[in-house]
């Protein structure tokens, strides 16, 4: 493995500029203030990581201030976590935080609501406001995450190289009669040793069960000849690394070189279709026609595709942009998906091969790049 040097992680400065650029969107469309849960975007826009549960910590962003709305007895754990500066009000068992959030938004304005905000805490926020106040935040969010800056591109690089270099890995030390668990605990043994921490997720699959896009249930044994489908990744700062496999040990029958063949076609279809401008929906439809040229499909007919072509990645691992028929939205610069047009033959195998774009003001660049052959899964 080529030693790759760790890209400095995500500073307070560009918190506080991505704050600037959400405080003028929603300057923009009238929001007076947007709560933000315990979700992905409190992350994205604080620092603060906190898990959700029945009970309300985020923060509220207004005009001039950014306020966390923290229970009381959590108070001095929030004190201990990196976090943007910002008051903390604090509210006890017994009382409302969706009242507590109406006091400090005060006056007559609208609230936009994070999207990952649980439905409870909207009704109580309607209760509270007045449904009348509270608007969608996700249109808000939403396109500032999208657009990566080049701190957060160099952060998922890093981490989809090591994620690769656990594929090596795993694909070395595979032989017929290992379990999958196996592998999946070797897969969580080597990230914690490249990355730090374990595997986000994991699925193996042989034979058959490589058909099923998230994998089987029960632990599978690999049998000389099987499929192998190998779907993994880890975190990084926060950032996420997500790389799919799926080869042969030995040389495959002329069936499975085929379809091989017809994937990686796609997926290469997928990277030309990525151009600056370009709706999301043309690299799905990019895809499907490499498909039906091939006989397979059409839409999500099997043998076929049975899911979008790929999917936004960063904080989540599924985020905007999907590419996926009907999304019109353009390519920009900073936009970071998934390819993975995943072949599907019910009963007789899956593959997916799967790795990831980035947009840059010169069009389309690989994270890291595809597979070479059924039995050469890296480049």
């Amino acid at each position: 493995m080529t030693e790759m040097t760790p890209p400095p992680f995500i500073t307070d400065a560009e918190r506080e500029e991505r704050l600037s650029r959400l405080r003028a969107a929603m300057e923009a469309v009238g929001v007076s203030g947007l709560l933000l849960g315990s979700s992905e975007s409190l992350r994205y826009f604080t620092g603060l990581v906190w898990h959700g549960s029945e009970r309300l910590l985020g923060a509220l962003v207004t005009a001039d201030a950014l306020t966390y709305v923290v229970p009381a007895f959590e108070e001095s754990r929030v004190d201990t976590l990196p976090h943007l500066p910002g008051a903390i009000a604090i509210w006890q068992e017994e009382e409302s935080p969706a009242a507590l959030v109406a006091t400090l938004l005060g006056g007559a304005g609208k609230l936009a609501l994070d999207e990952a905000l649980p439905l409870f805490l909207y009704h109580a926020l309607a209760a509270a406001l007045g449904p009348e106040r509270l608007v969608d935040g996700g249109p808000l969010i939403g396109p500032l995450r999208a657009v990566k800056s080049q701190a957060e591109i160099a952060i998922i690089r890093y981490a989809m190289g090591l994620t690769l270099e656990v594929h090596r890995r795993a694909h070395a030390m595979l032989a017929p009669g290992i379990r999958a668990s196996e592998v999946v605990r070797f897969i969580d043994a080597e990230h914690r040793r490249l990355a730090g921490r374990g595997s986000t997720f994991c699925i193996v699959s042989f034979g058959a069960a490589t058909a099923l896009p998230h994998g089987a249930d029960g632990d599978q044994v690999l049998a000389k000849g099987d499929a192998i489908l190998v779907d993994t990744g880890t975190r990084i700062d926060g950032y996420h690394s997500d790389l799919t496999r799926s080869y042969m040990l030995d040389e495959p029958d002329a069936a499975y070189a085929a379809a091989w063949a017809v994937e990686r076609a796609a997926q290469q279809a997928v990277f030309e279709a990525a151009q600056l401008g370009s709706p999301c929906h043309a690299l799905d439809d990019a895809a499907r026609a490499v498909l039906v040229r091939n006989g397979l499909g059409p839409d999500y007919r099997l043998p076929g595709l049975p899911h979008r072509a790929g999917h936004g990645l960063g904080l989540e691992i599924h985020e905007a942009p999907y590419i996926v028929r009907g999304n019109r939205t353009p390519l920009a610069p900073g936009h970071c998906f998934s390819n993975e047009p995943m072949l599907v033959y019910p009963g007789r195998f899956g593959i997916r091969l799967e790795d990831h774009i980035t947009m840059a003001e010169d069009g389309a660049h690989w994270f890291t790049l595809p597979s070479n052959s059924p039995t050469e899964p890296f480049a």
